[in-house]
């Protein structure tokens, strides 16, 4: 029965030393100390800081509960008398209020201090700093290069940098091979017949593209015009138009030619040009002053020569028959001559000439005598 009693103590001193323990808070770096490297913890003093569910929570009044037991403590619970259990439940009580009081659970968080600092001063923590990888030459550009740590060693079982670059260029050419294998043939699904432009557009823009590349060209805009094109337009105001434009008249073929590049996108290169030929028609259209005093001057204009084929040179009917008449007679006379043996065969000439030299040469080669040291060791000799 004793030892029934003293198993259900530890199982009382078990379930009534549940308490929580006091809590830190890390308040960050400290105002005395700004420059330290360790966080800095600080005891919390001030009720406002708590939590509202510890903040002055009276202690529970003790009750005793047969749940709380397992099964082999409560087969050993039932094992005792009635004076005995309840001289069980007042010793419990009894522990559990010394357990729960304030002095008791300052004295255990003194004693766990110590023993943790105890520790501490014995087994003092070393900082260990993990060793710095330097990333190789393969983890260049990669996102994560501290990772990818160094470059194996070469052991000859690699390609030199030269032929990866090869290599790459080769799979570049192969990548746009099938782009024009598999994907520039579904573009002419898009492909819209060309419509000319109507007469009342009469201004043509041209664009430079590199293809995705930075370029300081390809910000140039070119526009094209002819003047009889413009709408609104009289005679005199044309011509007043013309000497307006200046060099950038072309008039053999009517066109105006103007380009602009001043500014950083084509888009306002394009409103710039447009707003210069707003411009120019206002100023031809004024009658204020047509211009009827200042002539015309082309001589920014060199006409370039243009050559007319000979019209005797010019290939006719009778032409060609009469060449096909002489080539008729130059093959009639070449197949006379060979007939009567006139004609002469080049192959057969050359034969000739090569057996009439082998027989003249000597049937034996001449050998020339020995030069310097070594026709003195054969005289020794």
């Amino acid at each position: 029965m004793a030892a029934a009693f003293n198993r259900l103590g530890f199982a009382a001193l078990r379930h009534s030393c549940r308490t929580q323990c006091r809590r830190k808070e890390w308040m960050g770096l400290s105002r005395r100390r700004p420059f330290q490297s360790a966080p800095t913890y600080h005891a919390r003093s001030d009720d406002h800081d708590r939590p509202s569910s510890r903040r002055n929570v009276p202690k529970e009044p003790y009750s005793f509960d047969y749940e709380k037991f397992g099964a082999e403590d409560r087969h050993h619970y039932d094992l005792l008398s009635p004076e005995e259990k309840r001289q069980f439940q007042q010793e419990e009580k009894a522990a559990y209020e010394h357990l729960t009081s304030s002095d008791f659970q300052s004295e255990m968080q003194g004693m766990v201090s110590q023993a943790v600092y105890d520790i501490s001063r014995e087994t003092p923590r070393e900082r260990v700093i993990p060793p710095r990888i330097t990333p190789g030459l393969m983890a260049m550009g990669e996102i994560d290069e501290q990772d990818s740590g160094e470059d194996e060693d070469f052991e000859g079982d690699d390609i030199t940098s030269t032929a990866h670059g090869e290599l790459e260029q080769h799979r570049e050419i192969r990548e746009y091979a099938r782009i024009a294998a598999w994907e520039m043939p579904m573009l002419s699904k898009l492909a819209k017949p060309f419509v000319p432009p109507p007469l009342d557009k009469p201004l043509r823009f041209r664009y430079t593209t590199y293809m995705g590349e930075t370029h300081p060209a390809a910000k140039k805009v070119v526009l094209e015009f002819c003047t009889r094109d413009l709408p609104g337009l009289s005679e005199a105001q044309r011509i007043k138009l013309v000497k307006l434009i200046g060099v950038r008249y072309n008039p053999e073929t009517d066109l105006v030619k103007m380009s602009c590049e001043m500014f950083e996108t084509q888009a306002q290169n394009k409103r710039y040009l447009g707003d210069l030929v707003d411009t120019l028609m206002a100023e031809a259209k004024d009658a204020n002053d047509m211009f009827e005093d200042v002539p015309i001057d082309f001589r920014h204009h060199k006409s370039k020569p243009k050559f007319e084929f000979p019209e005797n040179w010019k290939l006719t009917e009778e032409r060609r028959a009469q060449l096909e008449e002489n080539r008729r007679q130059r093959e009639l006379g070449e197949k006379e001559r060979e007939e009567a043996g006139r004609l002469v065969d080049g192959a057969k000439v050359i034969e000739q000439v090569m057996e009439a030299l082998a027989l003249k040469a000597p049937a034996a080669a001449r050998v020339e005598a020995p030069k310097g040291k070594s026709r003195k060791r054969l005289a020794a000799r």
